[in-house]
């Protein structure tokens, strides 16, 4: 069996927190950001709720929006995720802060460790088929490593919901067709069809489940037999409520075959990061 894969992980490790990013943590935690820091501000810890939770691997993002969301650099995440074979770190660039994004992700694969690159447009504010992300696409096909776009809306305040719109990643699909491109939270509210669209449509493009409750994925996705061989499992975390543990057993709880589900909940991730080869932790 593949190993159960979490592909979306926010650690609380970041050393900005805006305000409206800190609302929204009293609400799932009303001890709030600094409680969260101190219970898993260590790898140790992260691995722990692993454990606890019955996953394998987990996906530990970079983001540097520091307008909207708490500011996690690549550097800080890559030292944090050393000597942690099951943190895998995900890193970002924002286009409008760096003088060489392309360089930048090309020297944190090959340099740090880096396994994938997730992007922010609706936090960064900008179309993700913007030219000036070429160059960055073009390093990520070549480094064989799969990009992670926010698309939908976000309860950030300051986030604009225009930019996350996924009908934008058709021009990226067709551009780069062997980029592997994941729709992180399927387009929610408004584009769950535009997201199972291209999901159907580019044999490159998933859609990352995070932040969307299981059990009502087919009611956001009607045909969701038809797509979800090119779903992937990510919970999120520590942002929407319910366990992780809780959201893998409601994926298996859909009722899809079997080696559909194995897929969801890691067998597609395994593959897009290279962890295909590696024994699931014992």
């Amino acid at each position: 069996m593949p190993p159960i894969v979490d592909i979306h992980i926010h650690p609380p490790i970041g050393g900005q927190v805006p305000a409206g990013y800190a609302d929204y943590i009293r609400e799932r935690y009303p001890e709030g950001p600094e409680w969260l820091g101190r219970e898993f501000g260590r790898p140790e810890q992260i691995v722990a709720h692993l454990d606890q939770n019955g996953v394998d691997y987990a996906m530990l993002l970079a983001q540097t929006v520091p307008i909207t969301s708490e500011l996690l650099t690549n550097e800080h995440l890559a030292d944090f995720c050393h000597g942690q074979p099951r943190l895998i770190p995900c890193a970002t660039v924002n286009p409008y802060l760096e003088r060489d994004p392309a360089g930048t992700l090309e020297r944190l694969v090959v340099e740090r460790g880096f396994r994938a690159l997730k992007l922010y447009p609706t936090y960064g504010y900008y179309y993700p088929n913007d030219r000036m992300l070429y160059p960055v696409y073009a390093a990520a096909q070549r480094l064989r490593i799969p990009v992670l776009f926010h698309t939908g809306s976000s309860v950030f305040p300051g986030s604009r919901l225009k930019y996350g719109d996924p009908l934008y990643l058709d021009d990226v699909a067709v551009d780069f067709p062997d980029l592997a491109i994941l729709q992180s939270h399927g387009g929610r509210p408004i584009w769950y069809a535009h997201a199972a669209a291209l999901a159907r449509f580019h044999p490159n493009v998933y859609i990352d489940v995070s932040g969307l409750p299981p059990r009502k994925l087919p009611e956001y996705f009607p045909d969701l037999r038809r797509i979800a061989a090119k779903l992937v499992f990510g919970s999120d975390w520590p942002g929407p409520p319910g366990t992780v543990r809780g959201n893998v057993e409601a994926i298996r709880a859909l009722g899809l075959p079997e080696e559909v589900t194995a897929a969801i909940l890691g067998g597609t991730a395994a593959r897009l990061l290279g962890l295909d080869e590696r024994a699931a932790p014992a």
